[in-house]
């Protein structure tokens, strides 16, 4: 039997500044170790202030993963020595004197598998090495300490993993969820990472750290479990230890034994005092937090008779669901859905095409009506959507523009439909024996005017001129 535990690294991106210090959370707009100070640089005399914001953003995550939410916090030194981690120790948090984190025990669903969450814990995150040289001969290691003291969550799991699928999956509800929350943006380099614990029957445990994406966890998980697999069939010990994601041959590599809690020899902060978080605060973030997904989902599909499959994909991605949410009304909700799941996806498929589009929610809102009152085709509306994404100019200029209006006029239209009845005598006998056979024709006449014939105008004149 396969086991798998994660511990996911996640920024809490969307505060000002970091857990300690002034200094600015958002570490990527500057150059290298600009976005530093004494007191995230650990400089004699330089004391931390606790960033209460941060609190509140990951008791808000505590929540939303039903985890419990102790009345008290504390905060931990945890020592190792390392080139990334200037005060050569990490403030953090650790459940010695009871459940002292700031989530305790909780449980999430992965489609019929519950995965329990043993803890959450606020913690500042190190530097940045960054490695340079083509071979391990010219290679130099260089430190950025701009994200040293980065807000940051991380969330532990029991080892409730049975494969890879469940880990991504599993993910994937994680980062949709931190951003329906408002705390994190998961798209961000580096803001949300996670080490795997793997250990297979009859073995001992083996943590895989250095893994940049979801992908490449989903990669490393399975060729652990087939590395060790492999070790037991030949009757090899295997050892606990610690091994590092090799992105370029995809295999993990040993890099130490793996370290015990006493070899951090952890010890209270002095410099921070016990945090107590009142009842009353708490209830006040719970009534702050936004609709989670799963109510977003039965929302869509129950008022809105949005099809199932749709309301998943609108609900889990906050960017599409913000469009909805501000561009939709009773009657036309259906349509935007449509429109945002068929064809806007396919536009701001990338992190950097979103930020550069120029839609709002008026667009889509123009856009629906125009759909519904006939004035443009929906083959026409993907057009007017694409160059609306690139230019953000106004429906009505986008469509005089292009020339994207429907063909309305009853005589041009019949122009059109005789043509095409003329030209496809065959298909006429059949539409009176076969009404299905008219959808045919219908597609004639929108080939000859480019998609711009309105379409129940079309069906209606055809029906008359074949009776």
């Amino acid at each position: 039997m396969t086991k798998i535990g994660l511990e996911i690294h996640c920024q809490l991106t969307n505060l000002e500044s970091k857990l300690f210090c002034s200094c600015k959370a958002n570490y990527r707009q500057f150059e290298i170790n600009e976005n530093i100070c004494p007191v995230c640089m650990g400089l004699p005399g330089s004391l931390p202030r606790l960033n209460q914001d941060a609190v509140k953003k990951a008791t808000m995550i505590a929540m939303a993963l039903n985890c419990s939410t102790p009345e008290k916090i504390a905060f931990f030194r945890k020592n190792y020595f390392y080139p990334d981690l200037p005060k050569n120790f990490q403030i953090t948090q650790l459940n010695i004197y009871g459940d002292t984190s700031v989530g305790g025990p909780g449980s999430i669903m992965v489609g019929d598998k519950e995965i329990r969450i043993t803890r959450i814990q606020l913690e500042e995150d190190p530097g940045r090495l960054i490695y340079e040289g083509t071979s391990s001969k010219n290679q130099i290691t260089l430190v950025d300490y701009n994200r040293a003291g980065t807000p940051l969550v991380e969330i532990v799991t029991e080892p409730d993993f049975e494969n890879p699928k469940q880990v991504r999956e599993f993910l994937n509800i994680l980062s949709d969820l931190l951003e329906n929350l408002g705390v994190s943006d998961p798209s961000l380099e580096g803001a949300m990472r996670a080490d795997a614990n793997v250990s297979i029957e009859g073995g001992k445990k083996v943590e895989i750290k250095n893994i940049g994406s979801f992908h490449d966890l989903e990669k490393a998980v399975h060729f652990e479990i087939t590395r060790q697999e492999s070790l037991h069939s030949r009757e090899i010990e295997i050892a606990q230890e610690t091994r590092h994601w090799d992105d370029k041959r995809k295999i993990t590599i040993s890099s130490r034994s793996k370290e015990e809690a006493l070899d951090y020899r952890y010890f209270l902060e002095g410099d921070i005092p016990w945090v107590t978080i009142d009842p009353a605060i708490q209830e006040k973030l719970k009534s702050e937090m936004p609709e989670s997904i799963s109510s977003k989902k039965e929302r869509y599909v129950s008022k809105y008779n949005i099809p199932n499959q749709v309301a998943d994909v609108l609900s889990s991605d906050k960017f599409y669901s913000d469009l909805f949410e501000d561009s939709h009304t009773e009657s036309n909700a259906k349509e935007i859905a449509n429109i945002i799941t068929t064809d806007l996806m396919g536009l701001v498929d990338t992190r950097e095409k979103r930020e550069a589009s120029k839609i709002t929610a008026t667009h889509l809102r123009d856009l629906a009506d125009a759909i519904q009152t006939g004035k443009i085709s929906r083959n026409s509306a993907k057009n007017a959507l694409h160059e609306i994404v690139k230019s953000g100019k106004e429906l009505s200029q986008v469509m005089s523009d292009l020339d994207l209006g429907n063909v309305s006029d009853e005589s041009e239209l019949l122009t059109v439909i005789k043509d095409v009845i003329s030209e496809e005598p065959q298909a006429v006998e059949q539409a009176k024996s076969n009404p299905q056979t008219i959808n045919y024709l219908v597609g004639k006449v929108m080939q000859k005017t480019k998609g711009k014939a309105d379409p129940k105008l079309t069906l209606d004149l055809l029906k008359k001129q074949i009776e």
